[in-house]
Formats: structure tokens, C-alpha cells, sequence
């Protein structure tokens, strides 16, 4: 890249009318959500708690012995209590992807019954009381 030229613009943020990348289908959110239920958050506990045996064993090694001990110790559990709140709010993001897009094929689907059932009948007297 020369500096007197500018990087190449990246994606859009929007897409323009007629363009489909906002647009999935029902099966493409069934299956996004079923990936986070049976690979995703599955893995992520995996290795949470992978992370949790490995950095358990290190804090005792690093731990007082015969009154003595390493900073390393201190430091290693702070940064264990840091990584174990990471991987929850990991774990609360996928669930609540999850469910937003287990609850988005119906939500779209009641809404355009909603609208149809509006459009689809005549104005009645009784609509106005």
C-alpha cells in the first residue's frame, strides 16, 4: 500500500434493497442455532475447563512452600478469575444467539400473519370502538 492511497473500503455495514445479506431462511437459522448448541457451547465449556485443570495445577506449584512462594501465584489466580468470567459471558452470548435465532423464524412469522389477517378483511363498524 502507498501512502498517498487510501486501503480498499471493507464489506458494507447495510446491504441496499434487493440485495440478500441480511436475508436467511428458517433452515439456515435452525441450523446456525443447532451449531451453537452442539459444537459451540460444548467446546467452549471444554476448554474452559481445560483452562481451569491446567491453571489449577500451576497456582499450587507456584504456590507458599515451607512459607515461601512465587508472585506468579497471586498473578496467575487473578488472571484465572478474569479468564473463568470471560468464558460465562462467552457462554451467555452464544445462548442468548441462540435463542434469538430460534425466536426470530417466529417472530417474523406471527408478524406477517398479523399483517395479512389486517389486510385480508374488510373494515368492519365495530373496528372504530
Amino acid at each position: 500500500m502507498s501512502l498517498d492511497h487510501q486501503p480498499p473500503p471493507g464489506p458494507p455495514l447495510f446491504t441496499n434493497p434487493g440485495q440478500s445479506g441480511l436475508v436467511s431462511t428458517p433452515e439456515a437459522k435452525r441450523s446456525a442455532a443447532n451449531t451453537i448448541e452442539t459444537r459451540l457451547e460444548p467446546d467452549t465449556k471444554k476448554s474452559g475447563t481445560h483452562a481451569d485443570e491446567s491453571t489449577a495445577a500451576a497456582i499450587k506449584e507456584f504456590g507458599p512452600h515451607d512459607g515461601h512462594g512465587w508472585v506468579t501465584s497471586g498473578a496467575l489466580k487473578k488472571a484465572h478469575h478474569t479468564w473463568g468470567e470471560q468464558v460465562q459471558g462467552l457462554m451467555n452470548r452464544l445462548a442468548g444467539e441462540k435463542s434469538a435465532l430460534r425466536g426470530a423464524n417466529s417472530l417474523f412469522q406471527k408478524t406477517d400473519f398479523g399483517v395479512h389477517q389486517d389486510i385480508g378483511r374488510p373494515d368492519s363498524p365495530l373496528d372504530h370502538y
